[in-house]
């Protein structure tokens, strides 16, 4: 009774940091804010979003990209930061990019 008391124990420890862990946002490279400027320059110049900004400017809308650092997702073993990409008020698409941006993937 007291081993499966003790089992029980660290898997309840084990899962409450896990859920822990996850929560955490990714790691801020200590860069200033060279970071955020490198997630939206890196965004920009997808073709397929430089060429969507460019119709909505043409259309008079203002492009907007937000990065949701309070949103953060881990996906195989990264952590990425997902980008909004947005123009009157309305959700066009959505990157998850790593805080170093190396590594951007489109978000389902």
């Amino acid at each position: 009774m007291i081993q499966t008391m003790n089992v029980l124990r660290l898997v309840l420890a084990a899962s409450s940091l896990a859920y822990f862990v996850a929560a955490w946002g990714c790691d801020f490279p200590d860069e200033g804010g060279m970071p955020l400027r490198r997630a939206v320059t890196r965004i920009e110049m997808l073709p397929e979003v430089h060429e969507w900004h460019r119709s909505m400017v043409e259309k008079g809308s203002k492009p907007q990209y937000v990065v949701r650092l309070d949103e953060p997702v881990r996906a195989s073993g990264k952590c990425y930061w997902p980008v909004e990409v947005r123009a009157d008020g309305k959700l066009w698409r959505r990157y998850l990019i790593s805080p170093d941006g190396k590594s951007i993937r489109p978000h389902d």
